[in-house]
């Protein structure tokens, strides 16, 4: 689900280009493959959408996309909620950035708000791969780069850190998937069971989770995990893998709504992260890279 502004600029689109939507620079594709929007505040990616083999001759696509972003997105400098933003270096407030000059900043981390550029972009008859980086310094010794790969059949997200200071630093961080469901008390997630966990929302009381995963209210659970996990909400499955992460974050407000986000789309989003926490923070030396990253895929429905 994506809002009708920026469906109206996609369907606009032939091939690729760069467009602006809601105080954002945006770059566009609408190719025989699919459909793939990244805004270039926070390179992070706000729709992807693989054409059914009718949808590529032209005909309309089945749904509106794999991920969901808010109809009432804040203006800059704030963040879209939705897509994938990026987390670096840090994952929620916890500022784990080893060095006094970077151990404070916005939730999250500075990744998210920052303007990257579009390095290159590589295209084949399958698809596309763009790789971008940040304008501006975010960090006094690591230095982010993001790779993005759509074509047909999956979207593959990567967020690359390298280690280029003389101390080593200790990090965390997450792609921060929104995924677009039918709605989110409909939704099960496979994959978790027996996993520890961390309820957030409990003090970070751990447990172990029992079976399939259900959403029935607010939930903010921080799972030990580096499986591959189903999400069904009764109209696909997707298949989310991930690599560097040993933490599978999963989020939903409930009722209890940020404000750039209307009560009538609430359940239509589930937030399923590949992410490295306080469970699993990285340190990186010198030299040193770290890759965290997340592929997703659609399976046939049973």
């Amino acid at each position: 689900m994506i809002p009708s502004s920026l469906r109206t600029l996609l369907d606009e689109t032939h091939g690729q280009r760069q467009a602006e939507w809601a105080g954002r620079s945006l770059w566009l594709a609408r190719e025989s493959w699919g459909e793939l929007a990244v805004s270039l505040q926070g390179a992070q990616v706000l729709h992807y959408l693989p054409y059914a083999p009718a949808a590529a001759a032209g005909s309309p696509a089945l749904d509106d996309g794999w991920l969901w972003v808010t109809p009432t997105p804040q203006e800059t400098p704030g963040a879209i909620r939705g897509g994938i933003p990026l987390c670096w270096p840090w994952f929620a407030d916890e500022h784990t950035a080893d060095e006094s000059p970077d151990r404070s900043g916005p939730l999250h981390g500075p990744a998210r708000k920052a303007e990257w550029r579009l390095d290159a972009t590589d295209e084949h008859e399958e698809g596309i791969e763009l790789h971008l980086s940040p304008v501006d310094r975010l960090h006094t010794q690591l230095v982010p780069r993001a790779v993005i790969q759509a074509n047909a059949k999956r979207l593959h997200v990567e967020l690359v850190t390298e280690h280029r200071g003389e101390t080593p630093v200790k990090m965390s961080g997450a792609l921060h998937s929104y995924f677009a469901v039918t709605d989110t008390h409909r939704c099960r997630i496979e994959g978790l069971a027996g996993a520890r966990y961390l309820d957030k929302r409990q003090g970070f009381a751990e447990h172990i989770q029992q079976g399939e995963l259900g959403i029935r209210g607010p939930l903010d659970r921080i799972f030990e995990s580096n499986r591959v996990v189903m999400l069904d909400d009764g109209r696909r499955r997707l298949r989310i893998a991930k690599q560097g992460s040993d933490s599978t974050v999963v989020w939903h407000p409930g009722d209890d709504l940020p404000s750039d986000t209307p009560a009538d789309v609430a359940r239509r989003f589930l937030c399923i992260e590949a992410a490295c926490t306080r469970l699993d923070p990285v340190w990186l030396v010198p030299g040193a890279q770290h890759l965290l990253a997340t592929t997703i895929t659609c399976e046939e429905m049973p």
